[in-house]
């Protein structure tokens, strides 16, 4: 492991450097890159703007955050994360993750927010078995069309996360989502959208719904099944939502090449 020193951004170079970060990462045509302006008030008024920086002051990765006040509590929305390529073998994404938590809990806030795509296996391991956060919320197409090429037309369909800022509470809701990857009533529920099909079977007290291991590959690949995948996976959610079942895990299978949400 070399050298990395994880903190917040401050000087106009390591501004400016996480702007340039976001275009590689997302773009040259994004539009919601965020200016190196916003990045330095915004930490003025409980905002997180942090990098990831090799002993040659380069910075390898970045994540930024707003606070604020919902029902009366304070509340932290993680907005951006990324890390460059070259540097992902690190847990730059963990250590980030985990420097924010810890910002947002000098602040007294008690819940950190994000969203992710939930056709991505990688994210859904990360975000359940490695940070334990819950689900909040299935919103379909929330940021619309976006001029980002990783979106390639399939809608942005995302989940609304919630990761506890309290230890003690974070480390029960992993335990319990490990817990959980262990249950064979799990393991063995009907899958909702079985083959990339359209629901058809009946939700019971357990399901599954399935992804494709490698979303982004398949984009690449064959836009048309990936945006079949995007229309039984959005289906299978609401059905399984609208009948009271909550994503309790999420585990990998990697001789089939797929993710698998477990319900109940």
């Amino acid at each position: 492991m070399p050298q990395i020193d994880i903190r917040p951004l401050r000087t106009l170079d390591e501004l400016r450097a996480c702007v340039t970060l976001q275009r590689e990462t997302w773009g040259d045509e994004f539009t919601d890159v965020v200016p190196a302006s916003i990045l330095k008030v915004s930490q003025r008024v409980g905002g997180v703007a942090a990098g990831a920086f090799d002993a040659e002051n380069k910075l390898l990765g970045f994540v930024y955050g707003l606070t604020g006040v919902e029902n009366g509590r304070i509340v932290h929305w993680s907005d951006m994360l990324a890390v460059r390529p070259e540097a992902r073998n690190l847990g730059l994404g963990r250590k980030l993750k985990e420097f924010q938590r810890r910002e947002v809990q000098r602040l007294g806030g008690v819940v950190i927010y994000w969203t992710y795509d939930p056709l991505v296996a990688r994210n859904a391991h990360l975000n359940f078995n490695v940070f334990g956060v819950r689900i909040h919320e299935y919103v379909e197409d929330m940021y619309g069309e976006t001029d980002s090429p990783l979106h390639r037309g399939i809608g942005t369909d995302r989940f609304i996360v919630a990761w506890p800022v309290a230890d003690a509470e974070m480390h029960r809701r992993l335990d319990e989502t490990h817990a959980a990857g262990a249950k064979r009533d799990l393991a063995q529920a009907p899958i909702l959208n079985a083959g990339n099909a359209m629901p058809s079977t009946t939700v019971g007290s357990a399901a599954r719904v399935e992804v494709p291991a490698d979303i982004n590959a398949m984009q690449e690949a064959d836009r048309d099944q990936a945006i079949r995948w995007r229309h039984s996976t959005r289906a299978a959610f609401r059905r399984a939502l609208d009948a009271g079942l909550t994503v309790q895990g999420f585990v990998i299978d990697d001789c089939a090449k797929r993710g698998y949400y477990l319900l109940a």
